[in-house]
């Protein structure tokens, strides 16, 4: 061993050493992933009741099933040795509790995935969509795209109706035009694809007389002037 690393090793302090077992200390680093919102990719290597198991660090982490995935999951099982990501969002060293959750980083790249989407989506394009519920103001449609947007009562249809149950259902299949985007909100219209129907303009009757009806009426007309 080099004289200058014994003399290294021999000017190390008590601090150095108890920050150095800090750092190593698999406790303070998973809390420094918490802390951070580190995204860790893990492999799910037990399923539990109520969740899956994945390790960090060396360390027990517990998954809940609320928290794997964005939607109800019906058999934890498909999860088993799967690779996911996810974040710490709770730790605690005393009762050795380490929880993890992949539900958050679903949601943000589900939110990215949208933007994308909307921001393709061009003011005054058609598309078509499935009529996916109706309200007293309006009925959503599900696009093609998979996003989803208003067609305000106004808007379905040129003639007055009184509830958009009058000539909606749900399911029913539809051609929309997109008429607004705001704050990641699409505005839509069925009206505008309408064909106008113009007001046919009322035809004047004329009746045209019989030529011998015009002989008359002139005759008619002079045998009362004296020349």
């Amino acid at each position: 061993m080099s004289e200058e690393l014994l003399k290294d090793e021999n000017n190390l302090t008590m601090a150095d050493f108890e920050e150095h077992f800090d750092d190593a200390n698999p406790w303070n680093v998973v809390k420094s992933y918490m802390e951070n919102k580190t995204v860790l990719p893990v492999k799910v290597e037990g399923i539990v009741n109520g969740g899956a198991i994945a390790m960090v660090e060396g360390l027990r982490g517990f998954i809940p099933a609320s928290r794997l995935s964005l939607s109800y999951i019906e058999d934890l099982e498909t999860y088993l040795l799967k690779d996911i990501e996810v974040q710490v969002i709770d730790v605690d060293e005393a009762d050795n509790k380490l929880v993890l959750s992949a539900r958050e980083i679903l949601k943000e790249k589900e939110r990215q995935e949208k933007e994308a989407k909307i921001a393709s989506i061009q003011v005054g394009s058609v598309m078509s969509g499935t009529v996916d519920s109706l309200q007293t103001y309006g009925a959503f449609i599900r696009l093609e795209n998979g996003l989803s947007g208003l067609v305000h009562i106004s808007q379905i249809s040129q003639k007055r109706i009184k509830s958009p149950k009058d000539v909606l259902n749900v399911g029913d299949e539809v051609s929309v035009k997109v008429i607004g985007i705001k704050d990641g909100k699409i505005s839509l219209s069925m009206k505008a694809l309408e064909e106008v129907d113009e007001e046919e303009e009322p035809v004047e009757k004329v009746e045209i007389p019989e030529a011998e009806e015009i002989g008359t009426s002139l005759g008619d007309l002079f045998k009362n002037i004296q020349l």
